[in-house]
C-alpha cells in the first residue's frame, strides 16, 4: 500500500471532522468507505463489522496506528473487538434485552436497532446519529431501566467521571451487565487529570487528545468498584489463535471491562 497516500487520508479525515458540520461527517465517511474499499480488496484480513475482506487495514486513530482502520466501514481495533465479544461471549443476540448504547459505533448501532429481541436506545451528548441527546452524568431514566449498557471510549471525555459511573450503575438492572471500555495505561497507577487544563494543545500534550480530560491508570477499575459495580477484566482476546487476532486486526493483549450490578439488589 502507498503509505504517504494513507497518511494523507488520515489527515483529510481529521480535517473534515474538525471543520464540517457534525451531521455531515457520518454520511461522508460511509461514502468515502464505499469508494475506497474496492482499491484494497484482498484476502489477508477480514472486518467482522462489515464483512469486508482486504489486503490490509489502514492507519487509524489519532496517531495513525498502522493496520488499525477498516477501509470500508472505518472500524478500529476496539470496534472489531467489541463486535466479536458481543457475538461470541454474550447472549445479547439470543435473548430479549433492553440496551442503552452511549457514543454508538455506527455499524453496531444499526445491527442492534434491527435486532428483533433488542429494545434499543442509542445516546450521546453531541453525536447527530444518536437517537437521544443524553448527558452520561444525568441519565433521564429510572433505576434499573436497562439490562445491557455499552459505553466505550466515553469516560475519558467526561469531567465528572465518577458521577457518570454512578449513573450508569443506577440505570443498569440488577443482574445486568455493562461493557465500559476506555484507554488505560497499565504502567500508570494513578490517573493523570487536571481540571485546570482546558487549552486544546495542553490536553493533546498531557492526555493525548484535545477532547480528553484525563489519562486513566490502573485506578480506573477501582473507580468503577467505588461506584458499586462488580468489575471483571475479561482477557477474551488472549484466548484467540494468533491467526485470528491478525486476520481480524485486534490488539492481542486488550481486555474487555465488564461491569455488573448484583442480582437481587433492591431498586431505589
Amino acid at each position: 500500500m502507498d503509505a504517504p497516500l494513507e497518511e494523507r487520508g488520515v489527515t483529510l479525515r481529521r480535517t473534515a471532522a474538525r471543520w464540517l458540520p457534525r451531521r455531515w461527517v457520518p454520511p461522508l465517511r460511509r461514502l468515502a468507505g464505499a469508494l475506497r474499499a474496492p482499491f484494497y480488496r484482498g484476502g489477508r484480513v477480514e472486518c467482522p463489522c462489515c464483512g469486508g475482506r482486504f489486503r490490509g487495514f489502514l492507519p487509524g486513530g489519532v496517531r495513525g496506528r498502522p493496520g488499525a482502520r477498516c477501509p470500508r466501514c472505518g472500524s478500529l481495533e476496539r470496534h472489531r473487538l467489541l463486535w466479536l465479544y458481543l457475538e461470541q461471549r454474550t447472549d445479547l443476540w439470543t435473548r430479549p434485552h433492553r440496551v442503552l448504547h452511549f457514543a454508538p459505533e455506527p455499524r453496531l448501532a444499526r445491527r442492534l436497532a434491527r435486532a428483533p429481541d433488542v429494545d434499543y436506545l442509542s445516546a450521546d451528548l453531541h453525536s447527530p446519529p444518536a437517537m437521544r441527546r443524553i448527558d452520561v452524568t444525568e441519565i433521564p431514566f429510572p433505576d434499573g431501566a436497562f439490562d445491557v449498557i455499552l459505553c466505550c471510549h466515553v469516560l475519558e471525555h467526561v469531567p465528572d467521571d465518577r458521577r457518570a459511573m454512578r449513573e450508569l450503575r443506577r440505570v443498569l438492572a440488577p443482574g445486568g451487565w455493562a461493557v465500559l471500555q476506555t484507554p488505560v495505561e497499565s504502567r500508570r497507577e494513578t490517573s493523570l487529570e487536571d481540571p485546570d487544563v482546558t487549552r486544546p494543545e495542553e490536553r493533546r500534550r498531557l492526555f493525548g487528545q484535545e477532547d480528553h480530560v484525563r489519562v486513566y491508570g490502573r485506578d480506573f477499575f477501582a473507580r468503577l468498584a467505588e461506584a458499586g459495580f462488580a468489575v471483571r477484566r475479561d482477557p477474551w482476546a488472549r484466548e484467540l489463535e494468533p491467526e485470528q487476532v491478525r486476520r481480524w486486526g485486534l490488539r492481542a493483549g486488550e481486555q474487555v471491562t465488564v461491569c455488573t450490578r448484583p442480582t437481587g439488589e433492591r431498586l431505589g
